[in-house]
């Protein structure tokens, strides 16, 4: 419920303050033209908030709408007028007493400028005008034309993954299920192409991927591909060296997250402490910041850099992450923890509604209060000469031990909870009893007890010491 109070809040709050630059009301009934321009004027200005089924521009009055799928459908369609088309995250229904509000949102820091049957608007104020001739240069030379990820990839529908794709519409939910297709074109990730009937002069249509229709899909990517790969490496010190362990990713933008993600969890120091009777865990680096950082090098790298991929490092002091491609757009390293930008919006929104990655484009934000939280540095970002690094400072060996024991090998060997929490016990106070371990786990019985601490005795990992009731183990 108390996400359902928040939106209702928000709802109230928009209301209050009426159509602003980045708050627009519409009614239910609004044309099609008429809301494609509401739309293209926010996104060419810095994003807000569309209510469908709102009116009245100081003293808004809620009518509603009747028709939620009717209505969804019109956002899409009006969305698909723009030139290009525009990507938005799906429509939001609000309650708002007995009458259901849409709410739109058009996300800031778009790549692109919009407009809608020639005409080029933006918000000012509480209107959408025409941008000036002057101003209309400035923003088509701040912003880019049509990107590499929706140009047309050298491959055919054929060479997407069925699979993969009914996977992604099934987390979209209905609004993507009834046209699986017509919804992957307007996300970019497909495009028309025509050819002859051949029997007749009319011509049919048909689909075709783009790049971000084959990173996202593809069947066979590194065929098609070969740079769309990510490499991880675990250093013993805080320096390349010959030692390391090394995995190389070629996957789907999806599948390349899961597994890294999963690959960088695994090799990274973490273990836990006994304080008191409780257990508490540590990690070398936030579970949360690690993520953040991957999925923004795969969402925001320039993939028409060939030659080279995202290349994540785990030294002994740090972690760094480098993509290629350098800042995009009007986003420098002053200014990368306020601006919003998309290099490639079409993953970035196909991302964001398989739950990978934040729409709204807020990670930097939470990379930094994590670590802060953590007690850790902020993370470093650094331009290269052909790409951008991001290095996070770990907790030291140091801080580790002192934190309590590493116990990534106990757990490759099997050991249960009760077990490892022994374990963290005896590393501090040196022995344990039968009393102490039925303590330190409550609720199990004295033959789960004997059990336990036989196992770590014939492992080698505990030395019994004493007879009957004077029995105490040491670590080996």
């Amino acid at each position: 419920m108390p996400e359902v109070e928040a939106k209702m809040e928000e709802l109230e709050e928009l209301l209050a303050a009426g159509e602003t630059e980045q708050t627009a009301f519409v009614r239910e009934r609004v044309r099609l033209e008429e809301l494609a321009e509401t739309l293209a004027a926010l996104a060419n200005r810095s994003g807000g908030v569309v209510l469908l089924g709102v009116t009245g521009r100081v003293r808004p009055k809620v009518e509603g709408i009747a028709d939620v799928i009717a209505a969804e459908e019109l956002v899409l369609d009006a969305a698909l007028v723009c030139i290009p088309p525009l990507l938005l995250p799906v429509p939001r229904p609000l309650q708002h007493g007995e009458r259901t509000v849409l709410q739109i949102e058009v996300p800031a820091g778009l790549p692109h400028v919009y407009s809608v049957h020639g005409k080029y608007l933006m918000r000012d104020g509480p209107s959408n005008v025409a941008i000036p001739p002057h101003a209309l240069r400035q923003l088509l030379l701040d912003r880019g034309n049509v990107g590499w990820e929706r140009l047309p990839a050298d491959a055919a529908l054929a060479d997407l993954d069925r699979a993969k794709i009914q996977h992604y519409i099934d987390r979209v939910g209905p609004a993507a299920q009834d046209d699986p297709l017509n919804w992957l074109y307007r996300r970019g990730c497909l495009i028309r192409t025509t050819e002859a009937d051949g029997r007749e002069t009319n011509r049919s249509q048909q689909f075709a991927p783009t790049n971000a229709g084959l990173l996202l899909f593809a069947r066979d990517l590194e065929r098609h591909m070969p740079q769309c790969e990510i490499t991880l490496v675990r250093y013993r010190g805080v320096e390349m060296s010959d030692e390391f362990e090394r995995a190389d990713i070629r996957d789907t933008l999806p599948e390349q997250a899961r597994r890294a993600e999963r690959w960088i969890i695994d090799h990274m120091r973490k273990g836990s402490k006994m304080v008191g009777l409780e257990r508490q865990d540590w990690s070398e680096y936030p579970a949360a910041v690690v993520r953040e950082a991957l999925v923004n090098a795969i969402a925001h790298r320039d993939y028409a850099v060939r030659g080279e991929g995202i290349r994540i490092a785990l030294f002994g002091d740090r972690l760094e992450c480098y993509s290629p491609g350098r800042l995009p757009g009007h986003v420098t390293l002053a200014n990368l923890r306020d601006e919003r930008y998309s290099r490639n919006e079409v993953l970035v929104q196909v991302l964001s509604d398989i739950g990978l990655i934040e729409r709204l484009g807020y990670g930097i934000d939470r990379m930094l209060k994590q670590m802060a939280s953590e007690g850790l540095p902020p993370p470093a970002f650094r331009e290269t000469a052909a790409g951008f690094l991001v290095t996070l400072e770990g907790r030291s060996v140091v801080e580790a031990v002192d934190g309590g024991l590493d116990t990534r090998e106990w757990l490759r060997m099997g050991l249960n909870e009760r077990q490892i929490a022994a374990l963290l016990w005896l590393a501090e106070h040196r022995r344990i009893t039968n009393r102490e371990y039925r303590e330190i786990t409550p609720d199990i019985s004295d033959e789960t007890v004997r059990r336990d601490l036989a196992d770590l005795v014939e492992r080698g990992l505990l030395l019994r010491v004493g007879d009957r009731r004077g029995t105490y183990y040491i670590l080996r």
